[in-house]
């Protein structure tokens, strides 16, 4: 398998940290793969700018961060603007269409995935990220939703575990009918 690069981008307060965590937590632990994961945070304590890149490999990484990711999940305006150059060629673009507006013309994969408004009908708004991990299951094929359902379980508060669980389960129902392979990736 062929190292798989990820980058998440928002802004603080959307889980865009602990969705990167999420994966690579159950990559590791229940995937026997390795994974490295970085992130960044604007200067604000919340609301600003964040992003995190996540490798995975079933191979040890000699390097925590790539020049060009394989998907790149855009929960912002602006993270896409920043952000967007770092998308291979051909690679998988996951948007929030309620936050992500513009969207230039690119050569790849482009899926738009009501995350926030679907968080919003479950009954909290931050369970958003929940919404894309489960979309982005798909996409992760080494990494089975149950796996990250359990870690999930074990990562999130108790008092918001029913709504992470609900919020992942609808991402996981958005992807249900896609064809992906390897090559819709990147």
């Amino acid at each position: 398998m062929k190292p798989l690069s990820v980058r998440i981008g928002g802004f603080g307060g959307q889980g865009i940290i602990l969705t990167a965590i999420i994966l690579g937590t159950a990559a590791v632990k229940k995937g026997n793969l390795y994974a490295v994961q970085t992130q960044s945070y604007g200067s604000e304590a919340r609301g600003g700018e964040c992003q995190a890149e996540l490798i995975i490999s079933d191979k040890p990484i000699n390097s925590p961060t790539t020049e060009y990711k394989d998907i790149f999940v855009a929960l912002f305006q602006s993270a896409l603007d920043k952000y967007l150059i770092t998308l291979k060629k051909k690679g998988t673009l996951i948007v929030d269409p309620k936050l992500v507006t513009k969207i230039p013309s690119i050569e790849a994969n482009i899926y738009q995935v009501p995350a926030t408004e679907t968080a919003i009908k479950l009954g909290n708004r931050i369970a958003a990220n929940m919404v894309v991990l489960g979309f982005l299951q798909k996409f992760i094929k080494m990494i089975s939703k149950e796996d990250l359902r359990e870690v999930i379980t074990s990562m999130v508060p108790k008092k918001f575990i029913d709504i992470n669980l609900k919020a992942f389960d609808a991402g996981v129902h958005f992807a249900e009918d896609l064809e992906i392979t390897m090559e819709d990736i990147g």
